[in-house]
């Protein structure tokens, strides 16, 4: 999205101003200042700048993904709106508005939650088990264990790469099949099998990263950091926040499968259409089963199971809890920056355990805590694909 844009503003500055040198920003509207008919306009990087509009000021706007700016529609001032991605040209010498070019936040949001539905929809995600020509083949973590998946890539396949310490996806550099290691995570979307085991892609992402798990220590509101006692060597780990890390929140999922054992105890039968093992799994009681289109998986894997649960805050954290979190592989070992945090992580942190052979599921005590520290577990655990890479 990010790319296009740019693509598009960088087009039509450059063909509509070859012969006049202009100045020109973009970024984000910020605030109005109608007293002073200013519109403030906040840059990728850098304070906000304050531009005046006057009655030569033209307004146009395009749709996002548009690099064809004679589709650029006119519209009054007035319909720019607060968070628009806008190209501001300013006047020689002074910060008067000539033409503000406008992509409409809402429209950017409607693309976004579009091209997000279809990488979920035509979409396969995991880490590289083995590349072979054109085949790449995916180990994929599911609630039931785990799961290979094949991604065919053709001539037509575009391939993009994460930088060290980036966390956007939209900033993800163009790549080549030949730098995808065994270790790194994939997403792919393109032509997808009925059982969701095979992608035929037209979009291939990657990129190396790291999964570190471990108990809260600190939390500091001001810097948005977030300090932890990292399970694989037991020394502080500091997860910074940026405006583009997500988090999510495990559910209580002990509370809620003893409720569960208490009404089959007392002869309750499941919900019509329910099965026993989707309602006794957490992807099942995330958000009621299987995600539509995942086939013959043998249960959700763990991005799709991230895709429903709720929004967590870092507010809503606290000292003692158990935290996932998944970055770029960074220059230092003990900070990272937070692609994606999970909460409450107790239950998956046991779920890993146990599928690595580290001990059971059935407590963090003696068994399934201590196979994570033991060895096997940590490095299962950077082999879950973890939510590096989110649309």
């Amino acid at each position: 999205m990010k790319q296009f844009l740019i693509a598009a503003f960088i087009f039509w500055s450059t063909a509509t101003h070859a012969q006049s040198p202009v100045k020109s920003m973009v970024g984000t509207v910020s605030a109005f200042k109608a007293d002073t008919a200013e519109i403030e306009i906040k840059p990728d990087a850098g304070s906000p700048v304050a531009f005046k509009v006057t009655a030569d000021t033209m307004a146009q706007r395009v749709a996002p993904g548009v690099t064809d700016l004679k589709q650029a529609q006119p519209i009054k001032v007035t319909e720019v709106a607060l968070g628009d991605r806008v190209l501001a040209t300013i006047e020689a010498g002074t910060n008067n508005l000539r033409r503000i070019l406008v992509m409409s936040a809402t429209d950017i949001e409607k693309r976004n939650a579009a091209d997000k539905q279809d990488w979920t929809k035509r979409g396969v995600s995991g880490v590289v088990a083995s590349k072979s020509g054109s085949e790449i083949t995916l180990k994929i973590r599911t609630m039931a264990g785990e799961q290979q998946a094949v991604v065919t890539v053709t001539d037509k396949t575009s391939f993009k790469r994460y930088a060290p310490d980036s966390v956007k996806f939209a900033d993800a550099k163009i790549s080549r099949i030949a730098e995808i290691s065994a270790g790194d995570q994939v997403r792919a979307r393109g032509i997808k099998s009925e059982d969701g085991l095979k992608v035929t892609a037209e979009d291939v992402v990657f990129g190396t990263f790291v999964t570190k798990a471990g108990a809260i220590v600190a939390i500091n509101p001001e810097t948005r950091e977030v300090t932890v006692k990292d399970l694989a060597n037991n020394k502080p780990l500091t997860i910074r926040f940026t405006a583009d890390s997500q988090m999510k929140r495990m559910p209580d999922m002990a509370a809620m499968m003893g409720g569960m054992g208490g009404m089959m105890g007392r002869g309750a039968a499941p919900a019509a259409g329910a099965s026993p093992a989707a309602g006794a799994s957490p992807a099942g009681m995330a958000r009621g089963g299987a995600m539509p289109g995942r086939g013959g998986m043998g249960g959700m894997d763990i991005n799709a199971m991230l895709d429903r649960l709720p929004q967590a805050k870092l507010e809503d954290l606290k000292p003692g809890e158990m935290i996932v979190v998944s970055s770029t592989k960074g220059a230092k070992n003990d900070a990272v920056t937070a692609i994606m945090m999970l909460a409450n992580a107790d239950l998956l942190l046991q779920m890993v355990a146990a599928q690595s052979g580290g001990g059971r599921s059935g407590g963090m005590g003696g068994g399934g805590m201590g196979g994570m520290m033991g060895g096997g577990g940590m490095d299962a655990l950077g082999g879950m694909g973890l939510g590096g890479i989110i649309p």
